[in-house]
């Protein structure tokens, strides 16, 4: 497992060992007792657990079960095997003597009823310190049952959560792709990788794609599905939606497969149409490219008609933006587009590349609010005069005790804001929340306080 943590860090292709000043310096290290954003454990699970049609058993206690179990909002159009809590559920008599028979036990009995065409087992911080040999029990269990149990070893004292999620690719790597072929083959099958169907936003993606004839091969993961996995390795084309959690993927799938990648996004209309001439571009198809040219102006006709009116009422209103990875900098061009000036920009979770991005967008007119939390966010929004913060369910609460209007733009979130479509819902959950009639209600004083 060493060697997996070892890569992890000092993935080349990741922007911390870009320069050869800070080569082989690697992600920052966790410290002891310190998991505010996630650990090890919760990446791999947040990477893995959108693939819907498979067994996900934590082997652990029964606390570590429950960290990201349905924390997140990834929708399946199928299977809801995912949605199952499976742990084996580590006491203090199996620390003790070992749990070893209990994981066996597990993944029999998971195999009997389920059926599934595989069962990820992710390893926890006790049974990494016990000792416990995932890789020969997935092993001799594989060979017993005849079903795919893959081994993920991902504890959550070795890093954050970032480098969880590339220790769930590298398992992917390992033991899911390559080890099928799809079907049916088209000359435009790409991959889409980092994405997670969060609010369903893949399935506005892929009615993208259908109608220019793009074809999903593999989603990895949202809504993903195991066989489909297998036969990754047979795109054309990874586009990555994330970089900074999987970029390792995208990079080794290069290197062996020669599958060419880049990072792009689906948020605002801008990005959505560079991303898809990008696709075109890189599986190198003159029909294509010029299909993708004349669909990309017709939608954005038509969406720039579908915004006047959300426009006027958007224009000049001020936004503090509090997320990470590639939405610090793309809802950035989503917001603009709308009218709304950005005037704060979370960039905790941002990388190097993220931030450059960043200021690209908004030059040097704004916040960057490296730390703090929420009490950062209050101060940028007083200080910057602030109509609205745009940040993660955790923020909700210190938004709505101040009374300042507030929208959910991570992982918690019910609304899909991915593509032209998506920038529309955007655009009306913006006004909707800003002009919701409880902003004017609790600025009128109570009976009593008027005696």
């Amino acid at each position: 497992m060493k060697n997996y943590v070892v890569d992890a860090l000092q993935e080349p292709a990741c922007e911390h060992n870009a320069s050869k000043t800070d080569r082989n310096k690697g992600c920052a290290r966790p410290k002891p007792g310190e998991a505010a954003g996630g650990c090890s454990f919760d990446g791999a699970q947040i990477t893995l657990l959108p693939i819907v049609d498979v067994a996900h058993l934590v082997h652990g206690p029964i606390a570590c079960g429950g960290n990201s179990w349905e924390a997140r909002g990834s929708l399946s159009s199928g299977s809801h095997l995912y949605q199952y809590g499976l742990t084996t559920d580590l006491n203090e008599q199996h620390i003790i003597f070992g749990g070893e028979q209990k994981l066996r036990d597990s993944i029999q009995e998971i195999v009997k009823r389920f059926n599934p065409p595989a069962v990820f087992v992710y390893s926890t911080c006790i049974t990494a310190l016990i000792g416990v040999d995932l890789d020969a029990i997935c092993r001799s269990e594989t060979e017993k049952l005849g079903v795919s149990v893959i081994p993920v070893n991902s504890p959550g004292f070795v890093g954050s959560k970032n480098l969880g999620n590339r220790l769930a690719g590298e398992a992917l790597l390992d033991y899911v792709i390559g080890t099928g072929l799809p079907p049916v083959e088209s000359k435009w099958d790409i991959n889409l990788i980092g994405e997670y169907n969060i609010a369903g936003e893949m399935w506005d993606i892929k009615a993208l794609f259908d109608q220019v004839g793009i074809k999903i091969l593999s989603r990895i993961t949202g809504d993903g599905r195991f066989n489909e996995i297998r036969w990754a390795h047979r795109a054309k084309v990874n586009m990555v939606v994330c970089s900074r959690a999987l970029i390792n993927m995208a990079r080794k799938m290069e290197e062996k497969y020669e599958i060419p990648y880049f990072e792009g996004s689906f948020y605002g209309a801008t990005e959505t149409t560079l991303s898809l001439k990008t696709i075109a571009y890189l599986l190198n198809d003159r029909d294509l490219i010029t299909r993708v040219h004349h669909f990309t102006k017709e939608e954005e006709e038509k969406l720039d008609k579908e915004l006047l009116f959300y426009r006027k009422k958007l224009k000049g209103k001020r936004a503090i933006l509090y997320t990470g990875g590639v939405k610090s900098w793309s809802i950035i061009t989503a917001l603009q587009e709308l009218g709304i000036d950005v005037v704060g920009v979370g960039t905790n979770k941002s990388t190097k590349e993220d931030i450059a991005r960043i200021r690209q967008r908004v030059e040097n007119h704004v916040e960057l609010i490296e730390s703090g939390g929420a009490k950062r966010i209050l101060q940028t929004f007083r200080k910057e005069n602030a109509d609205i913060i745009i940040a993660g369910g955790r923020n909700m609460y210190v938004a709505l005790k101040e009374h300042i209007p507030f929208i959910d733009i991570n992982q918690e979130r019910h609304h899909a804001y991915a593509g032209y479509v998506g920038l529309k819902r955007l655009a009306e959950q913006l006004v909707y929340t800003l002009e919701n009639p409880i902003w004017e209600k609790i600025q009128i004083q109570p009976p009593w306080k008027e005696l």
